[in-house]
């Protein structure tokens, strides 16, 4: 699985502009429409994302694949592991 910003994805979340929490709930929705294997690319633009991203991955067992920034936007890719 490539981990470059423009790496393989299923789904993609444009969280830019949100602030926290928002990236992590509307990632957590836009999960729920991602097969198990999946992969979801987020990008958002808070600071705060960058842990809470990888918090959010820990805490729901899913995979924080990459986490990247390009210029000023955070980019995730966050596989969905099964429950």
């Amino acid at each position: 699985m490539s981990s470059s910003s423009s790496g393989p994805h299923d789904a993609i979340l444009d969280a830019r502009g949100l602030m926290c929490p928002m990236p992590v709930l509307k990632a957590k929705k836009a999960l729920r429409d991602v097969t198990e294997g999946g992969v979801l690319k987020v990008l958002a633009t808070d600071p705060g994302s960058v842990a809470d991203m990888k918090s959010f991955c820990e805490m729901t067992g899913n995979l924080l694949i990459s986490s990247e920034q390009d210029g000023d936007v955070f980019v995730y890719h966050i596989e969905k592991v099964g429950a």
